[in-house]
C-alpha cells in the first residue's frame, strides 16, 4: 500500500525535542505524587508496532485475536493471590488505572444492591465523588478523622439514620493526603450493629495494595477481612509509562452486568469495550522481574526513606510524620518558592511527598536544602 506520510518539518521535530526535554526536567523533581519513574520496559517496545487491543472479558474468547488476554489473566491471579481472593471466587481486569477501578466496584456495588446508600470519606480520592454522580446513586460524604481515616462515629450516625437501606462503604486502603487505612473490622462492626446483612464493601487500594502485602502485621484491608472488591494502581508503586491498574471482585458479583456482544464475539463486563493491550505486559513483565522478594525490598527500601526524609525534616524543624505502613510524609504547607521548584502535593496547609522507588536519599537532601533555604516564616513575614 503506497504510503502518504510525510517528514515532519526542523519545527515539528523541534517541538518534539522540546517536550522530551521538558518532561526529563520536570522528573527531577517529581516527589509528591504516587508514580514510580524506576522502571525499563525497553524489551516490550516492539509490541508497540501492533494495535492490542483486550476488548471484551480477559477470561473469554474474542473475534479481535490481536490481544493480550492470557498474559492479563496471569496479572490478575497474581493480584488475587496478593489480597487473598479465592481462586473460584476470582475475577477482574486490568483497567486504565484506579479511577476506572473505583467506578468499577461503585457499579458492581450498585447492581448487587439497587438502591443502596454509599458511604464515603472526605479523605476519599476525587474520582469517588465523580462516580457517584456518573452512576446516580444515593451517597452520604463521612468525616474524616486526623490521620485520614474515616470517623467511625460519624459513620455510625450515618448508617443509623438510613439503616433500613442496604449500604455500599466505600473504603481506603491508603487515602491520598496520609496514606490512612480504614478500618474494615470496625466498619463491619457498625453495620452488624444495626443489623445490616445487605452491605458492600469496595477498597481502594491504589499504592497501598503493593504494600501492605509485603509488611509485617498488615492491618484487615484485602478479601479475607470481608471486602467485596478492589482497585490497585499498576503505574503508581509497580511503575508504567501508561496509566493503569487492576480491579478484582467476586465473579458472582461480575456475572449480575456481563452481556455478550455479537460484533466482537465478546462477553462484555468491563467499564470500556476497547481496552489497552500493552498494559497487560508491563505488569506481567515487572512481576516476573521483581517476584515476590523484590516488591518486598522495595516496600523496605521505601519505608526507609520515608523514616529518612522525616528525620532529615525534623532536623530542620519541619514537623514530619507518617502513619504506619506508609510510605507518604506528611508536614505543614511549604513555601512558595519550595512549592514552585518541587512537584509537592498540597491540600490546605498540608503538604506531602511520597518515596516511591525512584526517590532517592539525594533526591531527599536536595529538597531538604531548599526547605531550609526557604522555610515557610519567611515567605508569611
Amino acid at each position: 500500500m503506497e504510503c502518504y506520510e510525510k517528514k515532519l518539518s526542523p519545527e515539528e521535530e523541534k517541538r518534539i525535542a522540546d517536550a522530551m526535554a521538558y518532561i526529563q526536567s520536570q522528573a527531577k523533581t517529581a516527589v509528591g505524587y504516587p508514580t514510580n519513574h524506576h522502571f525499563d520496559y525497553s524489551a516490550l517496545y516492539t509490541f508497540l508496532s501492533y494495535s492490542v487491543n483486550n476488548v471484551g472479558d480477559p477470561f473469554e474468547s474474542t473475534n479481535y485475536r490481536l490481544n493480550t488476554m492470557e498474559i492479563e489473566q496471569e496479572v490478575i491471579h497474581f493480584f488475587a493471590e496478593l489480597t487473598k481472593l479465592p481462586e473460584d471466587q476470582a475475577w477482574g481486569y486490568v483497567t486504565n488505572g484506579g479511577s476506572e477501578g473505583n467506578l468499577y466496584g461503585v457499579f458492581l456495588g450498585r447492581e448487587t444492591l439497587p438502591g443502596a446508600m454509599v458511604y464515603y470519606s472526605e479523605d476519599t480520592h476525587y474520582s469517588v465523588g465523580k462516580a457517584m454522580r456518573l452512576l446516580n446513586v444515593r451517597s452520604m460524604m463521612i468525616r474524616r478523622q486526623e490521620n485520614g481515616e474515616f470517623d467511625y462515629e460519624d459513620l455510625r450516625e450515618s448508617i443509623r439514620l438510613h439503616r433500613d437501606m442496604p449500604a455500599i462503604v466505600f473504603t481506603t486502603a491508603g487515602t491520598t493526603m496520609t496514606g490512612a487505612i480504614d478500618n474494615i473490622a470496625t466498619i463491619k462492626g457498625i453495620l452488624n450493629e444495626f443489623l445490616i446483612d445487605r452491605y458492600y464493601i469496595h477498597s481502594d487500594a491504589a499504592l497501598s495494595g503493593m504494600i501492605l502485602p509485603f509488611v509485617e502485621d498488615a492491618p484487615e484491608w484485602n478479601f479475607d477481612h470481608g471486602i467485596d472488591s478492589i482497585s490497585i494502581s499498576g503505574h503508581k508503586f509497580i511503575g508504567s509509562p501508561i496509566p493503569c491498574g487492576v480491579v478484582l471482585a467476586k465473579r458472582k458479583n461480575m456475572e449480575r452486568i456481563a452481556r455478550m456482544v455479537e460484533y466482537v464475539g465478546a462477553l462484555d463486563t468491563t467499564i470500556t469495550g476497547s481496552r489497552n493491550g500493552i498494559t497487560p505486559l508491563f505488569l506481567w513483565y515487572a512481576i516476573k522481574r521483581h517476584g515476590l522478594e523484590g516488591f518486598r525490598n522495595l516496600v523496605k527500601q521505601c519505608h526507609e526513606m520515608a523514616d529518612y526524609a522525616i528525620g532529615a525534616m525534623k532536623h530542620i524543624g519541619v514537623a514530619a510524620w507518617r502513619n504506619k505502613h506508609a510510605n507518604t510524609v506528611i508536614f505543614p504547607r511549604p513555601s512558595k518558592e519550595v512549592l514552585d521548584r518541587w512537584q509537592i502535593a498540597v491540600h490546605g496547609d498540608t503538604g506531602h511527598i511520597i518515596t516511591m522507588p525512584h526517590v532517592t536519599k539525594e533526591l531527599v537532601d536536595r529538597l531538604i536544602s531548599d526547605m531550609r533555604q526557604y522555610p515557610v516564616e519567611e515567605v508569611q513575614s
